[in-house]
């Protein structure tokens, strides 16, 4: 077994005593990595919020463990952040993440109906920041081809009446890429880093709901 495996395992048995209904968090390691309980707590906010990120996942396994990662919780909002780990492979294109994505937010939405689903813009990076054995893969993983994705990923978004999201504001230095004191290896992201995602996020979780289905089960509750 490894180690996606073990975390899906361990999801699936987490998700047993959880409370249905609430928010989730899922995604690949820039999801998982995201100290959004610790925040919470710091900020003595009660929100439920279960992070289901899964480090080094792909479109394709995210699809495969996706009863762990969402669906088991039968969540009413989703925020997900998938497909940088295919945009570092090269054999990979653009489309072929969204046919994914696309499959992803299918049967979210098929199993849980009027979910709500935010679709988070993809991270910058910074090749400059980057230590030498991580430059090979930001030769491939670039702003370009991020930004690229990001455009997709916003009109995949309005294709299935979900809601796409750009909190990075804070993240970019001048030039566009992830402030250098933000990243650990100019790809993923330090705790002061989610700190700055944090305040632009949080309205995104509070809002009131806005997909009719699930305002009509909220008044019937």
């Amino acid at each position: 077994m490894d180690e996606k495996e073990a975390k899906a395992r361990q999801y699936r048995e987490e998700n047993k005593s959880a409370q249905l209904g609430e928010i989730v968090f899922t995604g690949s390691s820039l999801m998982e990595h995201f100290p959004i309980n610790q925040l919470l707590q710091e900020h003595g906010d009660g929100t439920i919020i279960y992070n289901r990120g899964v480090s080094g996942a792909v479109t394709r396994e995210l699809l495969e463990m996706l009863d762990a990662c969402v669906l088991d919780l039968r969540p009413r909002r989703v925020f997900i952040n998938i497909g940088t780990n295919d945009l570092s492979d090269p054999s990979i294109t653009i489309s072929q993440v969204m046919e994914n994505y696309d499959r992803i937010l299918s049967r979210i939405e098929e199993a849980v109906p009027g979910v709500e689903i935010y679709l988070m813009a993809y991270y910058p990076v910074n090749y400059e920041a980057a230590p030498a054995e991580m430059k090979e893969v930001l030769r491939i993983r670039t702003n370009e081809k991020i930004t690229a994705a990001n455009q997709e990923a916003a009109k995949l978004a309005e294709r299935h009446g979900q809601r796409y999201i750009d909190i990075n504001r804070n993240l970019k230095d001048s030039q566009g890429r992830l402030k250098a004191e933000y990243t650990l290896e100019g790809m993923h992201i330090n705790e002061a880093g989610y700190r700055t995602i944090y305040e632009d996020l949080m309205p995104f979780v509070k809002e009131e709901p806005w997909n009719p289905a699930l305002q009509a089960s909220s008044k019937e509750n």
